[in-house]
């Protein structure tokens, strides 16, 4: 008799244990079909990968999500919607941006970018933008007899940024009396900057520079040595542009070697 209870017991613990093992892996059973909980951690990531971490708290918010996404879905099939040309075809479609995206990501673990990469970049950026940085004014106007005519209110005594306010046709500059900001003379257009650096601090131009925009009257109010960030501080932005390029030229490379008929 105590045989037969023991294996009723027995029995009765692997029969129950078989729904327990099915809620462990499962988020929940909908219509009788299992919703897996790497459902719910797959959305947790694409969550996180658009720059919403979801908390501990969000748990139920996820389950919820899956649940009602399940339901749909199966509502879907039973009217047939899987079944039409316009789901097989934006199905093939996500397929394979998952494949690519997937694709590229491999990439980009297997051809990471090193410290001496990163380096010598910087150091081809420093070689190209150091030197001296000029904190210049300028006004710009359509013709050449507007800007000898600004010249010639100008040496009368007439303000400069007053002038350019007014008059300049550069609308980001003028604004702020043709304020240009520090900048290296690589950052204007070739005309510009052979004018400018022939500026000491405090001069301006005797005669209008005319460029590809117009006519320039330029002055220089100050003259520094270049200042650079530092290495450790563009970094990650010289990596993520070098991991960019690689990924571009692996594309390249791909669709170019791909025999297309």
């Amino acid at each position: 008799m105590k045989k037969h209870i023991l294996h009723a017991v027995a029995a009765a613990v692997l029969v129950g244990a078989v729904p327990v093992a099915a809620f462990a892996q499962n988020a929940a059973i909908v219509n009788g079909k299992p919703v897996p909980k790497a459902r719910m951690e797959v959305l947790a990531q694409q969550l996180a990968a658009a720059g919403r971490p979801v908390t501990p708290e969000m748990q139920d918010q996820l389950r919820e999500e899956v649940i009602a996404r399940e339901v749909f879905m199966q509502e879907a099939q039973k009217q047939g919607l899987d079944a039409t040309d316009d789901y097989k075809n934006q199905i093939e479609l996500a397929r394979q941006a998952i494949l690519i995206r997937q694709l590229f990501e491999n990439y980009r673990k297997t051809n990471t970018v090193s410290d001496a990469d990163a380096k010598a970049e910087y150091d081809k950026f420093v070689a190209a933008n150091s030197g001296k940085e000029f904190k210049a004014r300028h006004i710009l106007v359509e013709t050449e007899d507007q800007a000898n005519k600004i010249l010639a209110d100008l040496k009368k005594g007439a303000k400069f940024e007053d002038i350019a306010k007014k008059q300049s046709k550069d609308p980001g500059s003028g604004a702020n009396g043709g304020d240009l900001d520090w900048a290296s003379p690589a950052s204007f257009v070739p005309e510009f900057s052979e004018a400018m650096v022939k500026l000491g601090k405090g001069e301006m131009t005797q005669k209008p520079v005319k460029s590809q925009f117009g006519y320039h009257i330029i002055r220089v109010d100050d003259i520094r040595q270049a200042q650079l960030p530092k290495f450790e501080e563009v970094k990650p932005q010289i990596v993520q542009q070098l991991q960019q390029q690689r990924l571009q030229k692996y594309q390249e490379d791909l669709r170019a070697k791909a025999k297309v008929e």
